[in-house]
């Protein structure tokens, strides 16, 4: 049971590369969607055998073996590190727990003071208009979902290039992106590895919104003329916006320009299949040993209250 605990602990390993190989061969919104199920599986399946580690050794010790109404010991392959095993899930189980809370209550505060902030500002449909000497734009998530932009991002821009930058954050609005992008924070947070997982979502969102952007004005080089100016605006500054608010001017963007000035993505890479096949494959191998260690842990819980035979 033990060793089959160990594979939604270590799987999570080889997504990494797998995702940045699935941002070149899948279509943006596709590899968004695949993405972000694997990165939802890969995370049960760690948080499960972590639990199951924890409860493992807790029914080592002879008063929550007692507490458990175990007759026999437990009997597990490893019995000699079940306890100090036990010992490590815990820990990373309350530190994951206790960034992820911070991360959310520091997120929901950002949305929060965002909302209040458009709401004291003119609006024109979805547009809110925010007076600043600091260039940004970005999508607001909620009700009404709002396109924020400064004064001064529409100063660094022209009409065309500012009608591209509306469509990219009115994408992102659309495409109920801030669900992938909150799906993944959650999820990095429930495994190191999955972090790089993050990045590759983010990166496809943007990719996703860069296209229906494109799409929108119907002239590829214009939308990555645009994209490039807000970026070069923005510069080096990291302004203060929500993780679950995408803006144009986030992740690679020499990347994602050069990807609009190359031409539509192709509708079918041959490595697609493949990579998408291996990333399902990740997932459910995840799951399902997580799932069967559970079954196993049950099995052998019962047949140390004596209710099954070994």
């Amino acid at each position: 049971m033990t060793v089959l605990l160990l594979f939604p602990l270590l799987l999570p390993f080889v997504v990494p590369p797998l995702a940045r190989r699935a941002e070149r061969c899948l279509a943006p919104a596709a590899a968004l969607w695949v993405l972000t199920l694997a990165a939802v599986a890969l995370a049960g399946g760690s948080l499960t055998a972590l639990g199951a580690l924890v409860l493992t050794g807790l029914l080592k010790l002879p008063v929550l073996a007692a507490f458990g109404e175990l007759i026999h010991p437990l009997r597990t392959p490893w019995d000699a590190v079940a306890v100090p095993s036990a010992a490590a899930s815990v820990g990373l189980l309350v530190v994951g727990a206790w960034t992820l809370t911070r991360s959310a209550l520091r997120q929901a505060r950002a949305v929060r003071a965002a909302h209040a902030e458009a709401a004291r500002r003119p609006v024109a449909g979805d547009l809110c208009v925010i007076d600043s000497p600091y260039p940004d734009a970005f999508a607001l998530p909620g009700r009404p979902a709002r396109v924020v932009v400064t004064t001064a991002m529409i100063r660094s821009l022209g009409p065309t290039e500012r009608e591209v930058l509306f469509a990219h954050e009115r994408a992102h609005n659309a495409g109920r992106h801030h669900y992938f992008l909150a799906t993944a924070e959650l999820a990095a947070h429930c495994h190191p590895a999955l972090r790089a997982v993050r990045t590759s979502i983010r990166f496809a969102a943007e990719r996703a919104a860069d296209e229906a952007a494109a799409a929108a004005v119907g002239d590829r080089r214009l939308a990555a003329r645009a994209i490039a100016r807000a970026a070069l605006a923005v510069g080096a500054r990291r302004p203060e916006r929500p993780v679950v608010a995408p803006a144009a001017t986030t992740g690679p963007v020499p990347r994602r320009v050069a990807a609009l000035l190359a031409g539509p993505p192709p509708r079918a890479h041959r490595a697609a299949p493949w990579i998408a096949a291996l990333l399902a494959l990740c997932a459910t191998a995840a799951a399902g040993a997580s799932v069967t260690g559970l079954v196993a842990f049950h099995h052998d819980v019962e047949v140390a209250q004596g209710e099954a035979a070994h």
